[in-house]
């Protein structure tokens, strides 16, 4: 579950060869510790962040950005992604200036993520006089719904028609699968759904396509386009593999500038795209530049 954004600006700070720390800031439970030297025409910025108060409260990663400005604009503006996951982590980033000094700020906007509550699968998946079939996976039983799983499953539906044998037996197995991981994605759609995370969408999305449920990928596309902090090359990646096309679309339009072209070039998901993508892709930035 994601927390509330929390957004920072920082004042304005002369950075030189001399400069070390240039503000320790603490804002809205965390404190960041800015540092900034100049070394041969070379800049390096660092941001140490304690954020331990959110620790306590259950939080176990921080995700978002760190944007760095030049009051001179002897640079364009530096983004940095952020993905804390240790108390008092030092984000570090460096480059290459034209000068020895220069007057910088920065912003971030940071969201904390509070893992999902666990939840009772054997509860989840117990008998039942609205349950009529039971699943057998890793050994363990599942008793569910055959008209459920049917109207969200193709796969399913044909299970547990009378053209398969598996249709006539009291007990069904599932092989291949861990019960952790179909358990999972059955409560993504069964009564009181447990809805998907940046950490379970990939999986999801995997057992989504096996099994046949275009509910949860649509529930997923949903998550990926209005929540999820997933980097944009993985995000095309999984637009592309598992056909989300409002996702997809969104990705392209997303290829906006040179570096963010040769991020995607550089990443591992490009080679994994499909030729479509990637002409999808060139077509974009062909007409952008």
């Amino acid at each position: 579950m994601l927390g509330d954004t929390i957004e920072y600006q920082s004042d304005n700070f002369s950075v030189s060869t001399g400069t070390n720390v240039l503000e320790t800031k603490t804002h809205n439970g965390i404190t960041c510790v800015w540092s900034g030297k100049f070394t041969n025409y070379q800049i390096n910025f660092s941001w140490k962040f304690d954020w331990n108060n959110f620790k306590n409260e259950g939080v176990d990663e921080i995700t978002g950005h760190i944007t760095v400005y030049s009051v001179n604009n002897y640079f364009t503006a530096k983004q940095i992604d952020v993905n804390i996951t240790e108390d008092n982590q030092v984000i570090t980033h460096q480059f290459a200036h034209s000068y020895n000094s220069d007057t910088c700020y920065f912003q971030y906007s940071l969201i904390p993520y509070y893992p999902p509550i666990p939840v009772n699968y054997d509860k989840m998946f117990q008998p039942s006089d609205k349950n009529d079939a039971i699943l057998i996976v890793d050994g363990k039983k599942l008793h569910v719904s055959k008209a459920f799983l049917s109207y969200h499953s193709e796969y399913f539906s044909a299970l547990f028609s009378s053209n398969f044998k598996e249709g006539q037996m009291d007990e069904i197995p599932i092989g291949e699968v861990s019960y952790e991981d179909f358990a999972q994605l059955l409560s993504t759609f069964y009564p009181n759904p447990v809805f998907p995370c940046d950490k379970t969408v990939e999986k999801l999305l995997e057992m989504a396509s096996r099994f046949m449920v275009s509910s949860v990928i649509n529930i997923i596309e949903y998550h990926l386009l209005n929540n999820s902090k997933i980097n944009s090359e993985k995000m095309l990646w999984m637009a592309d593999q598992f056909v989300m096309p409002n996702l997809l679309e969104k990705c392209i339009r997303g290829l906006n500038t040179v570096e963010k072209a040769k991020k995607l070039d550089q990443s591992p998901e490009y080679k994994k795209l499909s030729d479509n993508a990637k002409a999808k892709a060139l077509d974009r930035l062909i007409k952008l530049f």
